[in-house]
């Protein structure tokens, strides 16, 4: 048998004997040896080259794929738990219209009456003038329907479902945010992949991904042109990677660009292509996919961006709100639609020509998209979000449920917070610390060119005097830049603590018992020392003379003066008399735990915070009833069952004759006093409060249904060197001017008077009962029995029995005798 030879190692010449039948290197048309050579090298190469991205694919495969199915037997992402505010309480008489409600219940997640998928939360039947709600299985109410009747914008009925009317109804709350634990306060509602508009889809794969339905997890074609863009260029800033590529890089690494971690990135995509399905991918990388920053809060996932950019639901968005929020994905931060508008237009315009080439949608569908402007939530992430409330939500939780997952339970937190006033709160303060940042600017007017000063902090806290329940809180000037909450800081009260100490002498005169030193109980009338006086403070302490704001005494005033006017020296004189250290009692029971019973005490030198303040000050507002403010209602589980339940702690600290009595005096604080401010900027309700000035400038002041204390100070706890009237009274009266607009506290009234306290007309010459001859008197609240019984032109006569009998001198009005102050022993 003749043998076959390839003729590799012969000479190609033409001596070389001829083989019956030709090699392969000659039939491929290779004759040249070196040729051959060459090709060899490139196999070798090849193969070399392929054995090596197998093993180390092959060990990058081993090494992460513990990690993964670590990772992967957790929940992908963390059954956020959700925080709602307090339901809206509707009544007849509101300005409140129909499609405001039906609006408001679908935010909270109620769907038609009759949809193919009713909610478990709810559903309603909307009619022309009425709409019937229909609470479902996991609503925070129970399953009773009610029907509001409207008419030109206002309820005019409610009723039940057997026809009878309600005094009011109150509507599902509203989701404010789900809860972040994480240390980068990442923000994610969490969407199902049949939620998500078919037109979000197809604007997320026309500009990042088009062929995500076709490949296998990597595009090779896109990956080699971005690498030899990278070489050429010299920057790593090319993209080239796939939705699955992008998804895993999010889940397991960094966002650094290196060889390694791309060759890591590749392993893990194949794995997640393998393990999951293209429609779970998307899910995935839609609830993933980073989408920019809110305040100090990441904004992750479709679900998120879209409540948090256009303010709507993600079924709600139209073609230009999906091609806006898939332009986004590239460069969310350049791409914010809130600072680069024109930006976000544009790069919003290219998706939706994407969207025509890989038709998705028409031509005309996209023109009439790009004509469209950018459809904007204009809320800031402290109105929509409430940072400083939600971290004090998120404390309180901790602290009753220790290290128990909160998020991995999908529970449900119900609040306290009302969103409309929560909006207006922060609006106030962005739109008037500019007030406060002026006098600064005032009181470093001669200092050397060049030099550098900071501006003031703020804080807010309003709530429902009746109920404790806190409504809005701001905790400073921007969450972003300082998370530390001013609204739970210690400071000094200043003077809107003297209330406590005239509050303590009425309750004195409620038990019958007269001030120290004098014969007579305590009213608005009693007369006080405003003069210098030197306490001895005992063990060895220095001794302590208080001086008045205004550098001056003023010797002889009535109490109702020395409030109005907040004397220092009068308010102390009047805590020596009833004592201090049962003025330090009372304001403990009032929350103010770190009072004590020495001079300093009258005119608030202790710590409180503004939230302390606030519960403090419902012992006035509320009849004497001290509530405890509260943020958290109750906390069910994920389909609806209660977890635990809140009651606010509430103590009757004063009898409510002298509350009303005080509150009087406060009336006349805002209306003639240093809170007058408050009338001059407009507000015009009945109200009451009191300004106060330490280190800090606060205002503390309530109407017959809102309480609101704003505090503004220094954080290195320098003297502000502004009154409270000048600093924090102007965002007091903006804000109540602001928040008495809303329906649910514009019906605002006087104060309720107890049984056992009336008014009288005071004539201020004299301090006695005006009558014809002193008309212009002054209104006066007294504890029955402590109102003069004299009038202005019959004063008591005062003479002997001689003087009486011959006519000599003349009957004079007599001064109440000059209280004696004790000093503490």
């Amino acid at each position: 048998m003749t043998p076959i030879y390839d003729n590799e190692d012969q000479e190609d010449d033409d001596q070389a004997k001829p083989n019956p039948r030709p090699g392969r290197w000659y039939r491929l048309g290779i004759r040249n040896r070196w040729l051959r050579y060459s090709v060899y090298a490139v196999i070798g190469i090849f193969l070399a080259g392929f054995l090596t991205v197998l093993s180390v694919g092959g060990y990058f495969y081993f090494k992460t794929r513990p990690i993964i199915e670590a990772r992967l037997k957790q929940p992908l992402f963390a059954n956020t738990a959700k925080i709602f505010a307090a339901p809206r309480e509707v009544r007849p008489g509101q300005k409140l219209s129909l499609a405001r409600v039906v609006a408001e219940l679908k935010t909270a997640g109620y769907t038609p009456a009759g949809a193919p998928n009713p909610s478990p939360l709810g559903t309603f039947n909307e009619g022309i003038s009425t709409v019937t709600i229909h609470p479902g299985p996991q609503s925070f109410h129970a399953p009773d329907s009610a029907t509001i009747h409207f008419s030109a914008g206002t309820v005019t009925s409610i009723s039940d479902e057997k026809g009878q009317t309600l005094s009011s109804y109150e509507l599902e709350p509203l989701l404010i945010t789900g809860l972040s634990d994480d240390a980068n306060r990442t923000k994610r509602r969490l969407i199902t992949y049949d939620e998500i508009p078919a037109n979000l889809v197809q604007a997320t794969l026309a500009i990042e991904d088009r062929r995500f339905f076709e490949h296998s997890g990597v595009n090779y074609g896109r990956l080699l042109q971005a690498g030899v863009k990278d070489v050429l260029t010299g920057h790593k800033q090319q993209g080239g990677s796939t939705l699955t590529m992008q998804l895993a890089r999010g889940f397991f690494l960094s966002p650094e660009k290196r060889v390694k971690r791309k060759i890591i990135e590749i392993v893990i995509t194949f794995q997640l292509e393998h393990r999951f399905t293209k429609k779970q991918l998307f899910e995935m990388y839609a609830n993933q996919i980073n989408l920019g920053q809110r305040g100090s809060f990441a904004i992750n996932g479709f679900g998120e961006a879209s409540r948090a950019y256009l303010g709507k639901d993600i079924k709600q968005l139209d073609i230009a709100d999906c091609a806006t929020l898939a332009g986004m994905i590239q460069r969310p931060n350049y791409f914010n639609p809130y600072r680069h508008p024109e930006r976000t237009i544009e790069r919003r315009n290219l998706v939706l020509d994407g969207m025509v080439e890989t038709g998705a949608i028409t031509k005309e569908q996209a023109e009439k998209a790009k004509a469209e402007p950018l459809h904007l939530s204009p809320q800031s992430v402290d109105a929509s979000e409430a940072p400083y409330f939600v971290d004090l939500v998120h404390d309180q939780l901790v602290q009753k449920f220790g290290d128990r997952d909160i998020n991995s339970e999908g529970l449900r937190i119900y609040t306290s917070l009302d969103p409309e006033l929560q909006r207006e709160a922060t609006s106030v303060v962005d739109s008037t610390m500019h007030i406060v940042d002026e006098q600064v600017d005032k009181l470093h007017a001669h200092h050397k060119p060049g030099e550098t000063w900071s501006y003031p902090q703020v804080a807010l806290v309003a709530l429902n005097p009746h109920t404790g329940q806190v409504l809005a809180l701001v905790g400073g000037r921007n969450y972003g830049v300082s998370q530390l909450n001013h609204a739970t800081a210690k400071r000094p009260t200043g003077s809107i603590f003297k209330p406590f100490v005239y509050a303590t002498a009425f309750a004195q005169s409620v038990e019958g018992t007269n001030l120290s030193g004098t014969d007579k109980p305590f009213s608005q009338l009693t007369m006080l020392n405003d003069e210098e006086t030197t306490y001895d403070m005992g063990n060895n302490a220095e001794d302590y003379t208080p001086h008045n704001f205004d550098k001056k005494f003023h010797g002889l005033i009535t109490a109702r003066e020395a409030l109005q006017h907040s004397y220092n020296g009068a308010t102390i004189s009047l805590g020596s008399l009833v004592g201090f250290d049962r003025v330090a009692s009372f304001a403990r029971d009032s929350g103010i735990k770190s009072a004590r019973g020495t001079p300093a005490v009258a005119i608030g030198s202790y710590d409180a915070t503004p939230i302390e303040m606030a519960g403090a000050y419902t012992d006035f507002a509320n009849g004497g009833l001290h509530i405890d403010p509260w943020f958290v209602d109750s906390v069910r589980n994920a389909n609806g069952d209660v977890v635990a339940d809140y009651d606010p702690v509430t103590k009757q600290v004063l009898d409510p004759r002298a509350a009303y009595l005080t509150v009087d005096m406060l009336k006349n604080v805002i209306n003639a006093g240093t809170g007058a401010v408050v009338r001059q900027r407009g507000f015009t309700n009945p109200a009451a409060g009191k300004t106060g000035t330490s280190h800090d400038a606060w205002f503390a002041g309530f109407t017959s249904n809102l309480l609101c204390i704003v505090w503004v100070g220094n954080d290195d706890y320098t003297d502000i060197k502004i009154e409270g009237a000048h600093a924090a009274a102007p965002i007091w009266a903006e804000f109540m001017k602001r928040a008495v607009l809303l329906p649910q506290y514009s019906d605002t009234n006087e104060f309720s008077m107890p049984e056992g306290v009336s008014f009288d007309s005071i004539d201020k010459p004299t301090l006695l009962l005006s009558d014809a001859a002193c008309p212009n008197g002054m209104n006066v609240a007294f504890l029955n029995g402590t109102a003069p019984i004299d009038t202005c032109d019959h004063p008591p006569d005062h003479r002997n029995l001689i003087q009486k009998l011959f006519g000599l001198g003349k009957p004079e009005v007599k001064q109440e005798p000059k209280p004696e102050t004790k000093p503490p022993k």
